[in-house]
Formats: structure tokens, C-alpha cells, sequence
């Protein structure tokens, strides 16, 4: 069903999330009051409160052992579970888990308490990841900016390394290329030479450049983010997922900025061919990047049909990612509404957004 909502009524509560709503016809990620989610017809989207810590949660975190290994996996598990359904209903205990790690870290002393600052590190980093892909980008600076600050502590320049990278890529998917440009650069002055990281920091290089409409310095940045990778060992935890093929697929991400929309497409085209059915919510990041991409080339009837399959997937996990493809594609199949799945594609996107009156 239309999710309608009085205008008006999105400003009279103070327990809000942040959801996709249509608003003078783009879809923007606004704060919305929880009980107009509920009662909208789409209440999956209103699941992103943090519970309140329990005595009982309080008194199982005092008798835990050891507990670094039981936050790590717990970590390892909700990333495995973001990867299946997205962030919505991930980020609640990832954040509640973050305030017990940080009350178990500050107990700690010496090498324990280090070893603890670190994966609390790590827990924010993914935090605001999380928060970034539901479309709360003041929650995502804030984890990332805690992150940051966490790993000068730790004196884990890897780390340091990895959390300035994500802060490049934080700022270009929140419309700051320019700063993207800054922070890469830091992020491979820090980054061991030879090292994944530092190809992970010319890659985000690559995209700012590629959004600031510089095709010649993005293409070069990934020429040399491949030549690396070729150079580079195992760096353990950190790029262990970065192969050619992820480099492609970013590669038609920026070539889509670029307007080079027929190799984009035929790279996510790619990329979704081989894409693992366990990276569900990734599937929709790439089946709205490539409708987007089909339709910069003219193919409006394949793009709706692949916009289609991701609309599916965007309501089951929030992601502002998804959304975000989604709305420049709606926009890029509106004077062609008349073509063969363009007004279903666009109704179905319609039914899963909140439409304030």
C-alpha cells in the first residue's frame, strides 16, 4: 500500500528513524517519528531503535571470561547477517553489543584493554557503515569520526589507515568529493607501501575523482590500484575480499559518474553474474546500479525490468544505497512512463517509500 503521512505529524515525536519517503518527487532519507512508520503500511523500516541495556544483559557481561573472542565473532556474525538482509535490523545490536564492549574496555587495563579499543574500533567503523546503508549519515560521521579517533590511540596505523579510507568514501557518498580527495591521500600516506590497504585508499581516490567529473585521473587511479593489487601480500583482516574483479566492479561505478554508461553497465552486468546468492543486499546495490546504467544507454524496458528486482530487495533491507540508485533511475525513466515496465517499476518504487500529504 501508499504510505501517506501528514507532513505536519513528521515533527511532533522525539523517537524517530530515519526512512525513505518521497518528497517533491525525489526520494530523500528524512527522520520520521516511529509510530507514523508503524502505521504506514511498511514497518520494517521503523526497526532501527537501540534497546535499553537490561540488569540482566549487565550482569552476563560481568561474568563473561574472556570476552574479546565473544565480541569478535558476535562481529564476524552480524556482518555474515548484513550481508543476507542489510543494516535495519543489524545496527541495534551491533550497537547495543558496542556499548557492552566499551563498558567491558573500560574495566580493562594494560595489553586487554588495548586488544578491547581496538575491536571497539572496529565495532564503530562497522557502525557506521551500517548507519551509513540505512541513510542516517549524521549517526554514520559519528561512528566513523569515533573510529577514527579510537585507532590513533591504539597506535594501529593499519587500522588508522582503514578508518581514514572509510571516511574518504563516507564523505564522496555523502556529496563531498573534494574532501574524498584529501582523505585518500592521508589514507595512503598511512597505509604500508605495498599493502592492500594502500590499494584500497587509491581506490577510493578513484571515485572522488570520478564524481568530480576528472575521468583521466580516475582511470589512472585505477590503473594503479590494479598494479598494486598485483604487488600486494595478505594483510590478514584488511582488503582480504579485494580482488580484480571488485576493482572492476568499482570501476563501473565511477564509470557511470563518468556518463560512460555502456561499459558500466556491461560491468555490473558482470559482476552481478558472479555476485554469491549470500550478498543479497549487495545484489540490490548492483542490480539498481546497472538499471541506472541501462538506462543511461537508452534501454529503458531492461532498465525497469532490473529496477524491478531491486526495488524487492531495497524493501527488504532499507538501503540507502539501493534507494539512492532507485531515485536517479525513477528519475531517468520518467518521460519515458509510456515504455514497456516503466509505470510498474515506478509503482512499485512508490509503494515502498512514505509519501508525507
Amino acid at each position: 500500500m501508499n504510505a501517506v503521512v501528514r507532513a505536519g505529524s513528521l515533527r511532533d515525536d522525539t523517537d524517530t528513524v530515519v526512512v525513505p519517503a518521497r518528497i517533491h518527487g525525489r526520494i530523500l532519507f528524512v527522520p520520521v517519528p516511529r509510530r507514523v512508520v508503524l502505521a504506514s503500511g511498511i514497518a520494517g523500516l521503523a526497526a532501527t531503535a537501540m534497546p535499553a541495556a537490561t540488569p540482566a544483559a549487565a550482569t552476563e557481561l560481568a561474568d563473561m571470561g574472556s570476552p574479546f573472542e565473544h565480541f569478535a565473532q558476535l562481529r564476524r556474525v552480524m556482518i555474515q547477517t548484513d550481508n543476507l538482509i542489510g543494516p535495519r535490523h543489524v545496527l541495534p545490536a551491533l550497537q547495543q553489543h558496542l556499548v557492552s564492549l566499551a563498558t567491558r574496555r573500560r574495566s580493562a587495563r594494560g595489553t586487554d584493554a588495548i586488544e578491547l579499543l581496538a575491536l571497539e574500533t572496529r565495532y564503530e567503523e562497522l557502525a557506521g557503515w551500517f548507519a551509513q546503508d540505512i541513510g542516517d549519515e549524521r549517526t554514520a560521521h559519528g561512528h566513523t569520526a569515533k573510529a577514527l579517533d579510537a585507532s590513533h590511540i591504539t597506535g594501529d596505523t593499519d587500522l588508522t589507515a582503514y578508518v581514514l579510507g572509510r571516511k574518504a568514501q563516507l564523505a564522496v557518498d555523502t556529496g563531498h568529493p573534494a574532501d574524498a580527495l584529501g582523505l585518500a591521500a592521508a589514507a595512503r600516506r598511512t597505509a604500508r607501501p605495498g599493502s592492500r590497504l594502500e590499494v584500497i585508499a587509491v581506490l577510493h581516490e578513484a571515485h572522488a575523482h570520478a564524481v568530480l567529473g576528472e575521468g583521466g585521473e580516475a582511470h589512472r587511479a585505477y590503473d594503479t590500484a590494479l598494479a598494486l593489487l598485483v604487488r600486494a601480500g595478505s594483510d590478514g583482516v584488511w582488503g582480504s575480499w579485494l580482488d580484480t574483479a571488485y576493482i572492476s566492479t568499482a570501476r563501473a561505478r565511477s564509470l557511470a559518474a563518468l556518463g560512460e554508461y555502456e561499459q558500466a553497465a556491461a560491468g555490473f552486468d558482470s559482476a552481478l553474474a558472479v555476485l554469491p546468492p549470500t550478498y543479497r543486499r549487495d545484489r540490490g546495490v548492483y542490480l539498481a546500479r546497472a538499471a541506472r546504467a541501462h538506462a543511461g544507454t537508452g534501454n529503458v524496458t531492461l532498465a525497469a525490468r532490473i529496477g524491478g528486482q531491486a526495488v524487492g530487495i531495497a524493501a527488504e533491507t532499507g538501503s540507502a544505497r539501493i534507494f539512492g540508485q532507485l531515485d536517479r533511475l525513477d528519475q531517468a525513466l520518467a518521460p519515458a512512463t509510456g515504455e514497456d515496465g516503466v509505470a510498474e517499476f515506478r509503482a512499485s518504487l512508490d509503494r515502498i517509500v512514505l509519501h508525507p500529504a
